[in-house]
């Protein structure tokens, strides 16, 4: 289990979207990743719903930043996906990389476990960031997006763009 979700696969890709600047996190917002068995129509859905465009679309992946949310949706393609198992994963995007490391020197003393991941590229970013998973199996990432990753830079690094669907 590495990047930015555990167990799924992607097998299909959207419509082409038009750029649309990433916003960075200038507070803490809650991530919420799902796993959706059609993108387009999930896209079409939060679209309405958030009254804002995706702010990333790439083959099999979507994100919001609604403005009137703190929240940071990421959608995954996966056709297996059904009503109940959507949840990829939880998170906290965080404003800076000092901040992810304060919590993970604070998470790391309360002695849980947590796996580390720096400087990683995945989910079309690079990022700091480390995981938890509670007791439940539910993996929750801290994180802080460093810089938008487009696809060429992806496989100039060798990083493939499906990472954030394992």
């Amino acid at each position: 289990m590495t990047c930015c979700s555990p167990n799924s696969s992607t097998t299909s890709t959207p419509a082409a979207e038009p750029a649309i600047p990433t916003v960075q996190a200038a507070v803490p917002k809650a991530h919420i990743h799902l796993h959706v068995p059609n993108l387009d129509q999930a896209i079409a859905f939060y679209r309405a719903f958030f009254g804002s465009n995706p702010v990333k679309v790439k083959p099999g992946y979507a994100k919001f930043l609604p403005i009137w949310g703190p929240v940071n949706l990421a959608l995954s393609e996966d056709p297996t996906a059904t009503r109940g198992t959507a949840v990829s994963h939880l998170g906290m995007q965080l404003a800076s990389p000092a901040a992810v490391q304060a919590h993970l020197q604070r998470i790391k003393g309360s002695g849980l476990a947590v796996r580390e991941e720096m400087g990683v590229t995945c989910c079309h970013a690079n990022q700091d960031k480390f995981w938890v998973v509670d007791p439940a199996g539910i993996e929750w990432e801290v994180y802080h997006l460093n810089f938008d990753v487009e696809a060429d830079t992806e496989q100039a690094h060798g990083v493939s763009a499906g990472c954030c669907t394992r």
